[in-house]
């Protein structure tokens, strides 16, 4: 698996917060369907590194898996066990971005500001989430990309979709996180299938 050739052939995560093991398989395979090839189980669903865990062995290297809202080193080394190779924070954290980086995970984590912006490179990552982006503002990412090392890859999350997305882009987001726009647990997964379509046809048309 190249982690970077399927954030760059479709630059979405898909954020499942709230997701059950029974319904990993049928939302996943919707969402994949759609072209998109990133898939957060956040940690705070129920039994998440079960969910992880199916969603590596269905998917393999087809499809770049694994955790949010990642926020202890041990959660790492349990997310990893499961088989999960993204990891995604709400935070800065340089021992869990560093302890992800060694487990040769692709690692995405949160920031909000410059100084956390800088400790997360520092630490080893190579993607960066601006969130909650919606409070932050397309000037706030316009502002600190002027300071950022020039082509750092920064997603926006939190407050964005398809109404928003070009806005974003012109700012200089490479790509979004897309949680309740694109999943609730009360969405079948033919709902989940139409979103993640249209999501995907807001993205390619936004760019």
């Amino acid at each position: 698996m190249n982690p970077d050739a399927l954030l760059t052939e479709l630059p979405i995560v898909a954020i499942l917060r709230g997701v059950t093991p029974a319904r990993i398989l049928g939302v996943a395979g919707a969402i994949f369907e759609s072209g998109i090839r990133a898939i957060e189980v956040p940690l705070n669903s129920p039994e998440p590194l079960k969910s992880i865990e199916l969603l590596a062995r269905e998917f393999g290297d087809r499809c770049l898996t694994g955790a949010g809202t990642v926020l202890t080193v041990a959660d790492v080394d349990k997310v990893a066990a499961a088989g999960g190779k993204l990891l995604v924070t709400p935070n800065t954290n340089p021992a869990v971005i560093a302890r992800g980086v060694e487990k040769g995970m692709t690692v995405m984590p949160g920031f909000y500001t410059p100084s956390e912006a800088f400790a997360a490179l520092a630490a080893g990552a190579k993607y960066l989430k601006l969130f909650p982006a919606a409070a932050a503002g397309t000037d706030h990412l316009k502002a600190m990309l002027a300071v950022l090392p020039k082509g750092q890859p920064v997603y926006a999350v939190g407050g964005v979709g398809a109404g928003n997305m070009k806005e974003w882009i012109w700012a200089g987001a490479v790509g979004f996180g897309l949680g309740s726009e694109l999943f609730k647990i009360d969405f079948s997964d033919e709902d989940i299938a139409t979103r993640a379509r249209q999501m995907v046809a807001a993205l390619k048309a936004a760019s």
